[in-house]
């Protein structure tokens, strides 16, 4: 466990059970931070569907969890695609808690799979406006205040495996997470300044509610069952199993604490092995 005690911290993407800003926000709060817990809220079509984002109910759920364990947490429902909401998150942050120390940019759009040649503009921009777009935005939001403050910080970028690899059906996402590298290469050097550290985190696929979604849909686009489709995923990874929750959870903490002070414009996998540069 880390000492974040009296941090505050702010993560996208939060508000679904068995999720992987569910995981971090619970982590971080652990560990002493007080955590905004952050969501869409609402479903808006196949751009915000049911499988994908957490709703405001689901949200306030997770919330409640984090305080009858002793943390401070509190909920906020913002779209990403707003730069208005995004702003809006970290004024609500610091009015709540007082300053903002930590931004982990969770929230993205995994689940607009499909071939290239039928993907829609409309879910290109979706997929490219969440995952990078939104992204920039917290970083220019969380940046502002954390130069005010003048007492460093430290952003976390959560990639994915498909930012070091292109993948079938992917495009989009593929596109978006090797961005978000690159964004967080120029940011750390421009903040470093500041002592601001930027990171990203690339996990390897975890199967969490989304998780499952996506096996269903690889695994029939690869004709074949979900427990083949596992059994070769398992396979190629050197340890043995796809990734859990907890791993990314740990890692997230790891570069929030103390220990990585001189940690910045990393793209660290954690992905058993599977990915390695």
């Amino acid at each position: 466990m880390y000492n974040l005690k009296g941090r505050v911290a702010i993560i996208t993407g939060a508000g679904r059970h068995n999720g992987l800003g569910e995981a971090m926000a619970k982590r971080l709060a652990a560990d002493g931070a007080k955590v905004v817990l952050h969501d869409i809220g609402t479903l808006k079509g196949d751009i915000a569907p049911a499988h994908g984002v957490g709703q405001k109910a689901e949200l306030e759920q997770i919330v409640d969890e984090i305080r009858k364990t002793g943390g401070e947490a509190t909920g906020f429902t913002g779209d990403m695609l707003n730069e208005v909401d995004v702003a809006d998150l970290i004024d609500f942050a610091v009015q709540k808690f007082g300053r903002l120390d930590i931004l982990v940019n969770n929230a993205g759009i995994g689940y607009l799979f499909g071939p290239l040649v039928d993907m829609a503009q409309e879910h290109w921009d979706a997929v490219l406006g969440v995952n990078l777009r939104g992204c920039f935005f917290g970083i220019k939001h969380a940046a502002k205040q954390m130069i005010k403050q003048k007492s460093g910080g430290r952003i976390i970028n959560i990639a994915s495996q498909a930012a070091k690899s292109g993948f079938a059906q992917a495009a989009a996402y593929s596109a978006s997470k090797h961005g978000l590298v690159g964004l967080t290469r120029a940011a750390a050097l421009e903040l470093a300044v500041h002592k601001i550290t930027v990171n990203a985190i690339c996990p390897n696929h975890v199967t969490t509610g989304l998780g499952s979604w996506q096996n269903d849909f690889m695994s029939r686009a690869q004709n074949k069952s979900v427990d083949q489709y596992l059994a070769d995923m398992r396979a190629r990874i050197p340890i043995g199993r796809p990734g859990l929750t907890e791993d990314i959870a740990k890692a997230c903490a790891f570069l929030c604490s103390d220990q990585a002070d001189y940690i910045t414009a990393e793209a660290m996998n954690v992905s058993g092995g599977e990915e390695y540069h």
